[in-house]
């Protein structure tokens, strides 16, 4: 039990989101389970090169677009994805201004999913959404057997391109970094994540510079700061701002194609404006205060708890992330409040009282 807040459990049993195939796939990876052997078809030459060009548009579709929404998960409070809540929010990125998505990476917990559910995820995403927003399913991990695998699924259930990170806790060499990502790389489109403070590895100018040379290598989420944006800019590779404070600057002085953002999921329509092609100094000014609450604890936990104040989500957290307190609720209510029709859900603000929060430790 965790103090203040009701506490959910689910039994070991039954507890799989999805059975068997999705999208036709071979069974789907779980996590910790032991190689397993597939045949390989190889495809005739036409076929092959119509695939590949295919991937090739992809990269360079990809290399436009400004705005992507690393998005949230809503659960139920059974702790399964609630896919109508998903859909609808979904529908209202779209409609203000986002190109692109991250599916289950950080922000939309990712971590705490099984791979059958990231998959399932991912492939539901497409299928609802893949023709009119770009899905990028965050199926990197610190194994390359796991991040091939799961790269593959997210392929073979119709992503457009892969989220990589690279292997954290158990860092490797920077030749290690260069294999693990070329091997991901050749499955398809990936856009590389660099966040050292979240893996304790940062990936060097050199290394990021070699690995652009790849074919499917789309461009860098980048969390250094703009002046190692600036300095990827200038050698052509493209570069998308991983810090909101930072990403309007990012934009419009240091040469990024746009931004990944967590803050989309609450104000689109102004991070739509903020990624335009004129600078937009004095509405960047606006939305720091609301920027530095969202993150005043690890990232997802603001954005967490601020789509349950918009009424987006339901008010439903998985361990270990837990919501911000009362104090914290009505400091972020009164900044929302001035950002007006602007923040999704607006209607409908409101502190949601500890007691309301369902917590989930097993699910």
């Amino acid at each position: 039990m965790v103090q203040g807040f009701q506490t959910a459990s689910r039994p070991r049993t039954g507890t799989r989101v999805s059975q068997g195939r999705v999208g036709g796939a071979r069974p789907l990876l779980r996590r910790g389970e032991g190689e397993r052997k597939a045949r390989v078809c190889l495809p005739c030459p036409a076929t092959a090169t119509a695939a590949d060009n295919k991937k090739l548009q992809i990269v360079e579709d990809l290399q436009k677009t400004r705005l992507i929404t690393a998005l949230k998960t809503p659960y139920l409070e059974n702790g399964r994805f609630d896919l109508p809540a998903y859909d609808a929010f979904l529908e209202k990125q779209i409609e203000n201004g986002v190109e692109g998505v991250i599916v289950g990476g950080t922000t939309g917990e990712g971590q705490l999913m099984s791979w059958d559910e990231h998959i399932m995820l991912i492939a539901h995403t497409v299928n609802a959404f893949g023709r009119d927003v770009k899905v990028i399913g965050n199926t990197g991990s610190n194994s390359t057997r796991e991040a091939m695998h799961a790269t593959e699924q997210g392929f073979n259930v119709g992503m457009h391109a892969s989220l990589q990170i690279n292997p954290y806790y158990g860092k490797t060499s920077e030749d290690g970094l260069r294999v693990h990502f070329e091997k991901v790389m050749d499955m398809g489109p990936a856009m590389i994540y660099n966040v050292p403070p979240r893996t304790g590895q940062d990936i060097r100018p050199e290394i990021m510079e070699s690995l652009a040379e790849h074919r499917h290598f789309i461009g860098v989420k980048e969390c250094m700061g703009n002046e190692r944006i600036a300095h990827y800019s200038a050698q052509g590779i493209c570069c998308w701002s991983g810090n909101d404070d930072e990403a309007h600057d990012a934009r419009h002085d240091a040469g990024a194609v746009g931004v990944v953002s967590v803050t989309s999921n609450v104000i689109p329509s102004i991070y739509a404006k903020l990624m335009g092609s004129e600078a937009q100094p004095e509405l960047n000014a606006k939305v720091q205060k609301l920027v530095s609450w969202l993150f005043a604890e690890p990232n997802p936990i603001g954005v967490n708890t601020c789509l349950c104040m918009t009424g987006q989500v339901q008010p439903v957290f998985r361990l270990p992330y837990t919501p911000y307190n009362k104090e914290m609720q009505e400091e972020g209510l009164q900044l929302l409040k001035e950002l007006g029709e602007d923040v999704i859900g607006h209607e409908n603000l409101r502190v949601i009282d500890q007691s309301e929060f369902t917590i989930l430790d097993f699910f």
